[in-house]
């Protein structure tokens, strides 16, 4: 099965869109090219299946792992493999795949958010804050207080001016504050909290974010 879906990974590769996707920040480094519209179909006809996953996240393709996003089995990953997988991450798009296909409904999503948010490394630290952005929007169960123990952890890291990591403090901060009324009103006070850091990224996570909270269209869809 993993020589079939590599095989056909290949067959959809498409150099001319490596240099696009390049142009939007993700990486070029073992790319084909393939859209995620085909690895879609891919991951529909292969099913569930967690040690395919592994074989496919080894292959360092760039498609093939946001393939092994797809067809793993959250009830298998375990957090050793999760800060296994995140470490090897080097481009955004993969980063996102995997948080949002797959982190986010595993049992350890909201332990690895809090201890990925203070990591050095760029793209774990990013993979923390999608992952709080994914919560934000997948997890119905949790409560408010959980959300809410991640503004300490993204004010701290609003003043890290890696692009990759500051739009993804935006990102969770806005959708943690579009989840309901009370952290709508929570997200508000710590984005002006965040605005008064002496940091140029600080100030333009808050104003961004303000934006969009205040955006009569989104105070609508809360309120509703």
């Amino acid at each position: 099965m993993i020589d079939r879906l590599i095989a056909e990974l290949r067959a959809r590769a498409n150099p001319a869109s490596v240099a696009g996707m390049a142009r939007y920040g993700i990486s070029a480094n073992g790319t084909l090219g393939v859209s995620v519209h085909a690895i879609r179909e891919l991951a529909k006809d292969a099913g569930r299946d967690h040690a395919l996953a592994e074989h496919l996240w080894n292959s360092g393709i760039h498609e093939a792992r946001i393939l092994a996003t797809l067809i793993d089995d959250p009830a298998l990953v375990t957090a050793r493999q999760m800060d296994r997988w995140v470490r090897g991450i080097d481009s955004w798009d993969v980063c996102d795949h995997a948080c949002h296909n797959l982190f986010r409904y595993s049992p350890s999503a909201w332990r690895k958010a809090e201890q990925w948010s203070r990591a050095k490394g760029e793209f774990v630290r990013r993979a923390g804050f999608s992952l709080m952005a994914g919560l934000a929007v997948k997890d119905q169960k949790a409560t408010d207080e959980q959300f809410a123990a991640f503004f300490g952890p993204i004010a701290a890291a609003a003043s890290d001016d890696r692009n990759m990591v500051r739009k993804a403090v935006n990102w969770a901060l806005r959708q943690i504050g579009k989840r309901n009324r009370r952290l709508h009103r929570m997200a508000i006070a710590a984005a002006e909290e965040i605005r008064r850091q002496d940091s140029r990224s600080a100030r333009w996570i808050a104003a961004d974010a303000l934006r969009e909270l205040r955006n009569p269209a989104t105070i609508a869809r809360i309120k509703s």
